[in-house]
């Protein structure tokens, strides 16, 4: 394929990435003027009536689209909205949301191909130019689902590195004479700093019982949010403690004993992965460059020895 058939393609793909560039970068500058507002309202102590921002009507926008161009399925739709709740997004509208900005990028990818087209003076091969509209379309179909299965992932991540914390001062609050919804509350309280998202799913849990729901549901309903296999072995030890009338006490403590030998696991097994992962960087990268560090004023030296016995 020549040089100048690729140029349309590179073309949309340029234009299609620079939308979206400038998109996020006007939300994101509107966002964190609406914080810092916000922040210093707090400060003052003054409550001012909130009028809609750029942000809130571009989500206005893209939930109005998702419910007329969204799939209709409740399936489909519960699925996305599991996602976007282990993701941290509790609006009942984020599927629709969600569904109304795939659509949205999906109509700019199709729109930048199109500019790309009548922009480009040259006569476009007919495999090319289908290349030209399918590739940004499905760039803007499926680029929001790996930025939510990575907003996923490492929301996941922080719930793992500090459940073992959270679990040792769950232990301590118990065995000291505490309730465990006293002490859901107070781990709560006291791993704000240190691991705001998990301290905002044990307060959910908290806000639950408070408004009637059994110990029970609430903490099956914080391992659908969160979906991490140590919550979930978490909740089933909880309840099952509760259901037989054992030692919560004594289940946490060996539960806590369990998960620190997990997680000393799995640090062992990504310690034995690191030789493989870093095998082909060491091959391409590092080792070429220690050969020209160490060979090259040797292969000068040889280079200009043999020059000057002509």
């Amino acid at each position: 394929m020549n040089d100048t058939m690729l140029l349309p393609l590179a073309a949309a793909g340029l234009a299609f990435v620079s939308m979206m560039l400038l998109i996020l970068g006007v939300a994101g500058m509107l966002g964190n003027k609406s914080r810092v507002s916000r922040l210093r309202e707090r400060l003052d102590g003054k409550r001012t009536s909130k009028k809609p921002g750029l942000a809130a009507t571009l989500a206005s926008g893209a939930r109005q689209l998702g419910e007329r161009l969204g799939p209709k399925d409740e399936s489909e739709l519960s699925e996305s909205g599991e996602m976007l709740v282990q993701a941290g997004f509790r609006n009942a509208s984020a599927p629709k949301i969600f569904w109304g900005v795939k659509v949205s990028l999906t109509v700019m990818g199709l729109l930048a191909a199109l500019a790309a087209k009548m922009l480009t003076p040259m006569q476009i091969p007919t495999g090319l130019l289908a290349l030209l509209f399918v590739v940004p379309m499905f760039l803007g179909l499926y680029l929001p689902n790996i930025w939510l299965r990575i907003k996923v992932n490492t929301r996941r991540r922080e719930i793992i590195n500090a459940m073992p914390d959270a679990l040792d001062l769950l232990v301590v609050c118990v065995e000291a004479g505490m309730g465990l919804d006293q002490a859901l509350a107070r781990v709560s309280n006291e791993m704000r700093l240190t691991s705001p998202i998990l301290a905002g799913e044990l307060h959910t849990v908290i806000l639950e019982l408070r408004a009637g729901k059994s110990r029970a549901d609430a903490l099956r309903n914080l391992s659908k949010r969160v979906g991490v296999d140590d919550v979930n072995s978490l909740v089933t030890l909880i309840v099952q403690a509760d259901t037989f009338g054992t030692s919560v006490a004594q289940t946490l403590r060996v539960y806590s004993d369990a998960l620190r030998t997990t997680r000393y696991q799995r640090a062992e097994e990504i310690a034995a992965k690191m030789p493989v992962k870093i095998l082909f960087p060491l091959i391409f990268f590092i080792l070429p460059s220690l050969l020209v560090a160490i060979m090259g004023p040797a292969g000068l030296k040889m280079v200009k020895l043999f020059s000057t016995m002509k």
